[in-house]
């Protein structure tokens, strides 16, 4: 079977949230795509995975046209609890920044978009393998092209203007930047989440960040009757390993308090393990190869940025690929890398920070008494400010787009 040759302008590897609104946002001033990913859309849509939108992000899904069902299945969120010394402090999104999040899984965002890039023709192939990028160099004379296998084991070479890495933290896309090139900033902590679906009514209407001599602990929610809570363990920790009881009783023992706050709790459905790592590559384009999302950067999930950073990206990528392909100005992609970095180290700083403030720093070994002290010292700093709350509440909510 001989190879099949596609062309269009813009090739994706990676048809996730970041790698499908990219699609959709080009569609929309007419620059033709193609999206690939290995997975299947069932696949991506069948895996579980937490989503607090900010606040431009939700106006993204909703003014490009994707969808408004944010607006009815999602969870406003007005602001979090900051729980201490066993009582809940209320950071006021709305009365400090006029400005909300919004709970609305990461999963439901894909679809919303798999079923947007459906409806409008486009084209995306899921579940292809064997994928392969060149000519992305930007020497004269080279086609960028994406090769690759697809769901039905014919070979295609798509030949493109510019190829997109929207492929995660495990694809292949960002380590075509040459080593010569590439510089790698890398933060691994030493401790991770221990996440759990509970069968249960919410326990709080807004988040609940948790700090305790015993770990962190995140108190979410998914619906009303399916929630997501988080404890602070070690890496290695086994989930297998926790009978439901334990797990239920070492986030109750996290959140006890004076105030006699109990978490309402039912059958677990799900157990994982999370690791925290921090991560940014730069730059974020080479030659006609540009990246986005987790291809370029992750971050710890306490900041909620990880799919709004993506988001974020290919929003500004959609302007600059405007403006090279309909408006003649390849020059354009010279100004993805700083503009982008610029709203990625904001976010890294936040999410370091929230993750600093509310975990215990070292599970190794017992948090010194200092250790101890500095964090409450620091947080009652926090919420005893109102400059200290809208710091928090600006970078929780998002900082606008440039």
């Amino acid at each position: 079977m001989g190879t099949t040759i596609d062309r269009t302008t813009v090739g994706i590897v990676g048809a996730g949230p970041a790698g499908l609104m990219l699609a959709h946002l080009l569609a929309r001033t007419g620059i033709d795509t193609v999206a690939i990913d290995i997975r299947t859309r069932h696949e991506i849509e069948t895996t579980h995975r937490a989503g607090i939108l900010e606040q431009d992000s939700m106006r993204l899904l909703v003014d490009s046209g994707v969808s408004d069902r944010v607006l009815r299945d999602g969870h406003e969120h007005k602001g979090i609890e900051l729980r201490f010394d066993g009582r809940n402090h209320h950071v006021d999104f709305q009365g400090l920044t006029g400005a909300s999040t919004y709970l609305y899984p990461q999963t439901d965002v894909f679809i919303d978009l798999a079923d947007a890039r459906e409806r409008d023709g486009g084209d995306v192939r899921f579940g292809v393998s064997d994928t392969e990028v060149t000519g992305i160099d930007g020497v004269a004379g080279q086609t960028p092209a994406v090769r690759f296998t697809d769901a039905d084991g014919a070979r295609v070479e798509l030949r493109c203007d510019y190829v997109v890495g929207a492929d995660g933290s495990h694809g292949t896309c960002r380590k075509l930047v040459p080593e010569t090139l590439r510089r790698r900033f890398f933060r691994e902590y030493p401790f991770a989440w221990f996440g759990v679906m509970i069968e249960a009514p919410p326990s709080s209407p807004e988040l609940i960040y948790n700090r305790s001599e015993r770990g962190f602990a995140l108190i979410s929610q998914r619906t009303e009757n399916l929630q997501r809570m988080y404890f602070q363990c070690s890496p290695g920790e086994d989930p297998d390993a926790w009978s439901d009881d334990r797990i239920l009783a070492e986030l109750q023992a996290r959140v006890a308090g004076g105030d006699g706050f109990e978490l309402k709790t039912g059958p677990i459905t799900e157990k994982t393990v999370l690791p925290f790592r921090s991560y940014v590559q730069e730059p974020m384009r080479y030659g006609n190869l540009l990246l986005a999302g987790d291809a370029a950067h992750t971050v710890p999930p306490t900041g909620a940025k990880g799919l709004n950073l993506a988001l974020a990206d290919v929003r500004l990528l959609a302007e600059i690929l405007e403006r090279a392909v309909h408006g003649g100005d390849p020059a354009a992609l010279d100004e993805y890398t700083d503009r982008a970095l610029d709203r990625v180290w904001k976010a890294q700083h936040f999410s370091y920070w929230m993750t600093t403030m509310m975990h215990s720093l070292d599970p190794s070994a017992e948090a010194t008494l200092f250790d101890e002290r500095r964090q409450v010292g620091e947080l009652r700093t926090l919420v005893e400010s109102e400059s200290g709350r809208r710091f928090l509440a600006e970078g929780y909510t998002g900082w606008p787009g440039r």
